[in-house]
């Protein structure tokens, strides 16, 4: 899975024409989400082929400002105050979260300038909290 930045008009129907291309051309949103400042959105969707997303909605003249990798993991909602703390590590190893947001299984999607520090940092916590499930960058 990858992050997909995109960069949208801040105007009706704009999410509707990008949803409209993905699925006419099979491509499933995972996770994600859109975010305004101004007359700009940018939207973040988590999605298994970034690729050819990116030619889909670049054909159709939707700018997409990057392709990500991205930690995926799971914080333990029976517990509070699960994201301070896995945040907590990351700050502590000096790893910047870029972009939060979770998936369409309650799973915690990060963007980090260092993802090669934070994919330790996460494999440990599921070690930890999980009981040894990995993920990938």
């Amino acid at each position: 899975m990858k992050d997909l930045e995109i960069l949208l008009e801040n105007k009706v129907g704009q999410l509707a024409r990008l949803g409209k291309l993905l699925g006419e051309n099979n491509i499933s949103l995972e996770g994600g989400g859109v975010f305004t400042v101004g007359d700009i959105c940018i939207a973040h969707f988590l999605v298994e082929n970034a690729n050819k997303a990116k030619f889909t909605l670049q054909s159709n003249g939707i700018k997409v400002l990057g392709i990500n990798g991205v930690l995926i993991l799971k914080l333990r909602q029976d517990i509070p105050g699960q994201l301070g703390r896995f945040c907590s590590e990351l700050a502590e190893a000096k790893v910047q979260i870029l972009h939060q947001y979770s998936d369409h299984q309650n799973q915690l999607i990060l963007v980090v300038d260092k993802p090669l520090v934070g994919k330790k940092i996460a494999d440990q916590w599921m070690k930890t909290w999980w009981g040894g499930q990995e993920y990938s960058i």
